[in-house]
């Protein structure tokens, strides 16, 4: 299933990343984990965020791949199911 993840990151768990010069590193790890089709990062609510659209496979996958982003950046997660343009007309084209 198509899901977006929506991450808040605590600012001062990130701010010690930053300076430590991990970030890239933290990032790559990420990012191979979750495998996005698309990834977006900028400010939302005030703090640092990241939305990534991916593939989710089984929903036993959220624990680990999850937990990464609570201890490294002390974020809030959130996961919402997602469509693109196709999905929706399949599903409308279901709809009698």
């Amino acid at each position: 299933m198509r899901v977006l993840l929506q991450a808040h990151l605590d600012t001062e768990k990130t701010n010690e990343i930053i300076r430590s010069g991990k970030m890239p590193q933290v990032m790559q790890e990420i990012m191979e984990a979750f495998k996005p089709e698309a990834s977006y990062f900028g400010p939302d609510n005030g703090v640092r965020s990241m939305f990534l659209v991916f593939d989710m496979q089984d929903t036993s996958q959220m624990p680990p791949i999850t937990e990464q982003l609570f201890q490294k950046f002390g974020a809030t997660v959130d996961y919402t199911p997602v469509m693109n343009a196709d999905d929706l007309q399949k599903g409308l084209s279901q709809i009698k």
